[in-house]
């Protein structure tokens, strides 16, 4: 009983010391980000971008995060080799590289003129739906994944005159996810950090007309399961849950990293969604289309999306067999 108090007071100062040890973690990667970040801008940009991808390539495959990567690039293609596996995973280090550092340099590389007759940097796919979407009266969703510079997509969305918010997760450093806040906020219009209360939020705007973006491609713990690459994993229903709530379009989007540092935005045709026998929209059914419209641009450009992510894990109950495969 005496050193129960004693036992208490240990555990706070550990807590207390392990939350300002994390916080000076934070901070001290938050500088040395940052420096490079400014050493970047003293480049142009498609050296600054050039470098980044020949760094992370290098770099890349000593974290942890790596084995991850390959691990599952090994579930999704059973067939492939082991160099082939690793040449996906090096594409994938130096797009991550590319990603983060064209946060830079945004306002220079998103060069899309509707109007101009010679083509930029990024190129429009789609471009009559982004035109309907913007003036139409209602509410509309855009779902993407981790694919190329997605980030581009909503400036893109803005260009055409289509007001939309994005949901996104900002990053655990929070020195970092302020200063991605307001590089995103600056050129990207309306974003909605993913949190607790984050689907209340979108579906008040779907409720008022508004259109919303998603990214339908994480590991989502409470989700139904659903399959990716053959395999079974958790995916968020939230997007089919706000569709059948509010009967509104769903559109697939997503960016295409092109040669020579170029763009390829798309939206595709809006989605039939399946529906139930009483009408509505079938929930279950939806998330495992959009899951599927995912694994089709992944495999058209899988060294544009991000491995690392431990898409496969089952969360809430013991892993079944295959799971475990």
């Amino acid at each position: 009983m005496v050193g129960s108090p004693f036992r208490k007071v240990g555990r706070d100062l550990a807590f207390r010391h392990g939350r300002r040890l994390r916080q000076l973690n934070y901070w001290l990667v938050a500088r040395v980000a940052m420096m490079m970040i400014s050493v970047l801008r003293l480049l142009p940009a498609d050296k600054a971008l050039n470098f980044a991808d020949r760094v992370a390539r290098r770099i890349g495959p000593l974290v942890g995060r790596h084995r991850v990567a390959i691990d599952n690039l090994r579930k999704a293609y059973p067939e492939k080799s082991n160099s082939e596996i690793e040449a996906i995973a090096s594409d994938m280090w130096g797009n991550m590289a590319r990603l983060a550092a064209e946060y830079v340099f945004l306002d220079i590389l998103f060069d899309y003129d509707p109007k101009a007759a010679k083509p930029g940097r990024v190129e429009v796919s789609g471009i009559e739906h982004f035109v309907q979407i913007a003036g139409e009266a209602k509410p509309h969703i855009l779902f993407t994944g981790h694919l190329g510079n997605f980030e581009l997509l909503p400036v893109a969305a803005a260009t055409f005159g289509m007001k939309i918010t994005a949901l996104f997760r900002p990053p655990n450093n929070p020195y970092l996810a302020d200063y991605i806040l307001s590089t995103r906020r600056s050129t990207m219009g309306a974003l909605l950090p993913s949190s607790a209360g984050a689907s209340f939020a979108l579906a008040a705007i779907l409720e008022n007309g508004g259109n919303i973006g998603v990214l339908v491609d994480q590991k989502f713990s409470s989700g139904p399961e659903t399959t990716f690459f053959g395999r079974p994993c958790q995916s968020n229903p939230v997007l089919g849950i706000l569709a059948r709530h509010y009967d509104c379009d769903v559109y697939p989007a997503r960016c295409v990293r092109l040669p020579g540092n170029r763009f390829r935005l798309e939206i595709e045709n809006r989605l039939i969604l399946p529906r139930n026998e009483s009408g509505s929209i079938d929930v279950p059914s939806t998330t495992q289309l959009l899951s599927d419209v995912v694994e089709r641009w992944v495999r058209e450009e899988p060294g544009q999306w991000m491995w690392f992510h431990k898409r496969w894990e089952i969360s809430g109950r013991r892993r079944s067999r295959r799971g475990r495969e």
